[in-house]
Formats: C-alpha cells, sequence, structure tokens
C-alpha cells in the first residue's frame, strides 16, 4: 500500500521501536517493573519515564510540566475540564476533542470563525468574560497554520487561558509561545499509539479529571506505561532533530502532488499551510468510488475520526464548502518516510481516476 494520511496516524518510528523494546520484557527480565514501585526495576522504570518527559517537554515552550495523557482527546478534556473554565471561545475548525468537550462544559460556547482560507483572525473578537480560548496550531483536515502566538496573547491580557491543540505541529513547528495548555499526541509524530501529553504553564492550576494513586504529579493516576513513554521520547527528539531536513521533504512532495492533481481545487490556505497536508476538491467527484478504485493508496475522504458518520466536514462547511463540495474533497497526507515515487503513482492514479468518473 502507499500511504497518504499522515494525518490520521503515522508509522512507528525505528528508532522509536527500539527505545521501547527494553520496557517490554517479559519473566527473566526487568523491564516490565511498575515504574511505581520503590524497588530498582522500578526506580529504573520511573528514570526512563523522566527521560521521556525530558524530550517531549523539548518541543515545548520553557516554564511548564508535561503530564503524560493516554491520548490528546484526554489531554484537551483534562485541560478544558480541569482548568474550571466556564465560559469558553473556541474556534470553528477545532477537533471534535475540543467543541465536544467545550460544548459539554458551556452549552453557549463562543465559536469564533474561520475565513474562506480557513484562517482564524488574529484579531476576532470572543465574549467579555470567555476564561479560556481554543484554537489549533495546524487544522488535521486542511492542514493550515493558525495565529497562535498573536491569539494567545490577546487570550491572556484578557484574564483567559489560552489551550493549543498542537497534535498536528508538534516537532514540525516552533511550540506555540504564549500557550497555558498545549495538547499532543505520541502517533501523529512517529511515536506509539496509546500516549499523549499536556504541557502547562507554571502557575496554571488544574483539577484531575482521573483519580486514584495520584500519579503524573497528582493530575492523572494510573499506572504509567514506561514502553509508550519511551518510545514518544524517542520520536519526540527525533522530529526536533530532524525538523527543517523534514519539512523540505515534505514541500517537494506536495508540489509534485499539486501539479498532478492540476484538476483539483485547494482547500484551505496555500501559503499558511503545512506541507504534509494536501486537502482537494473536484467538482462532482465520488470519493467513495474513488477510494473503491484505489484500494491499495490510503488516503482520506475527511477527518479519520469523523469518517463514516455521513456528515460533512464541519471544518471545510467551516471555510464556506456546500455539502456537496465537501463531500467531493479528499485528504492526502505525506510524512517522514513517503517517497517520490510513491507521490507520482499515487497522484496519477488518482487524477485518472477521477477523470474517468
Amino acid at each position: 500500500m502507499i500511504y497518504l494520511d499522515h494525518q490520521a496516524t503515522t508509522p512507528l518510528a525505528p528508532e522509536a521501536r527500539e527505545a521501547m523494546l527494553p520496557w517490554l520484557d517479559g519473566p527473566g527480565g526487568t523491564g516490565f517493573a511498575n515504574p511505581h514501585s520503590p524497588y530498582r526495576a522500578g526506580r529504573a522504570a520511573a528514570a526512563a519515564i523522566e527521560v521521556a518527559r525530558e524530550q517531549v517537554a523539548a518541543l515545548l515552550p520553557p516554564g511548564g510540566r508535561v503530564i503524560f495523557t493516554g491520548s490528546a482527546t484526554e489531554a484537551l478534556n483534562l485541560a478544558i475540564k480541569g482548568s474550571g473554565a466556564r465560559r469558553l471561545a473556541v474556534s470553528a475548525i477545532e477537533h471534535a476533542a475540543v467543541l465536544d468537550t467545550a460544548r459539554a462544559v458551556d452549552p453557549q460556547a463562543a465559536i469564533l470563525p474561520v475565513d474562506a482560507e480557513g484562517l482564524v483572525d488574529a484579531t476576532v473578537d470572543w465574549p467579555d468574560g470567555t476564561e479560556l480560548v481554543a484554537v489549533m496550531q495546524v487544522n488535521n483536515e486542511i492542514g493550515t497554520i493558525q495565529p497562535v502566538e498573536a491569539l494567545a496573547e490577546r487570550a491572556r491580557a484578557g484574564g483567559a487561558l489560552f489551550l493549543c491543540d498542537a497534535v498536528q505541529g508538534a516537532g514540525k513547528l516552533s511550540p506555540p509561545a504564549g500557550a497555558d495548555l498545549i495538547a499532543l499526541s505520541a502517533h501523529k509524530l512517529y511515536g506509539p499509539k496509546g500516549i499523549g501529553a499536556l504541557w502547562v504553564r507554571d502557575g496554571v492550576g488544574l483539577t484531575p479529571l482521573i483519580h486514584g494513586g495520584g500519579q503524573e504529579q497528582g493530575l492523572r493516576s494510573g499506572t504509567l506505561s514506561p514502553a509508550l513513554c519511551a518510545g514518544f521520547g524517542a520520536a519526540a527528539a527525533l522530529a526536533r532533530s530532524n525538523a527543517a531536513t523534514e519539512e523540505r521533504h515534505l514541500a517537494a512532495l506536495w508540489a509534485e502532488a499539486r501539479a498532478a492533481l492540476e484538476g483539483f481545487t485547494l482547500n484551505g490556505s496555500a501559503a499558511r499551510r503545512w506541507p504534509g497536508n494536501l486537502n482537494l476538491r473536484r467538482e462532482g467527484l465520488d470519493v467513495a468510488r474513488l477510494m473503491s478504485d484505489l484500494r491499495d493508496i490510503g488516503f482520506s475522504a475527511g477527518s479519520a475520526c469523523a469518517s463514516g458518520s455521513g456528515r460533512p466536514s464541519h471544518v471545510l462547511q467551516a471555510i464556506g464548502l456546500d455539502a456537496r463540495a465537501a463531500r467531493g474533497s479528499i485528504r492526502i497526507g505525506f510524512g517522514r518516510y513517503t517517497g517520490m515515487s510513491e507521490v507520482i503513482e499515487a497522484c496519477t492514479r488518482m487524477a485518472a481516476a477521477a477523470a474517468a468518473q
């Protein structure tokens, strides 16, 4: 299969896998020890977790702490619910983990619009008394890069916390300066599934969602997996060291794919976007048929979390597309291990299959 769906998930980096293996020992080894136990094997596992915590923290601003969670969704729930904020403002193109949680906390949450390019206006107004503003760094569907630094500055000046979903940007872009809370996910940066993290700025207090043993600085009870933490840490370190090289590689793939699919219209900004994402639409395109015709190519009809729902993408609707245009859109996601020849083959076949409809 040619895999072109890196916004949904990324393959596990070999370096991350190698970092995980010592902590998956069976009988006869010691790597399986509980990291919260006081004996030597437990302390070794705990030390591995702290190394990983530092590796993840290196992707984030100074002056904060990293709390490991089971996913970015959990991290976002902890940030929103744990903050105690009751009046919220969130962008219209947030992931469901933010939108649904915000609406559960504040049914009247203000929805900040985006323009036709999928960008939040850095001067957008939100209601007086807003206690938490949430805008993602890079949109998972259309790849637009939001002005989070400017929005964070305005939020904090007005007394509100600023939450940034950096799942698609962590390890690729500079961390969102000025944010109070930042969520990220290991499996979106070539780490393992089943682990995420919430960065919390020093001085920001949270109430835990999960009670029990008081692990993770009292904010997230439960036994941590040293293997998952180690894999996350190794993936974070690799992403940090390779960021510039990867961006150049992805930009070359993006340009080649865009040229091969010239009959399609770009969704989202052409300038303010991450080059690992290409979201396109074509008049009258039957995406279900296209995917059936190209079963050996992994691409998406929209967000992986919403696929199969039958609902048009809320992101594409937010940029002004009607339901028909939204349903005629595809998302192609490039990654670290994607080859140019794969992109040329896949996009040539996509173009031919779409033209044949």
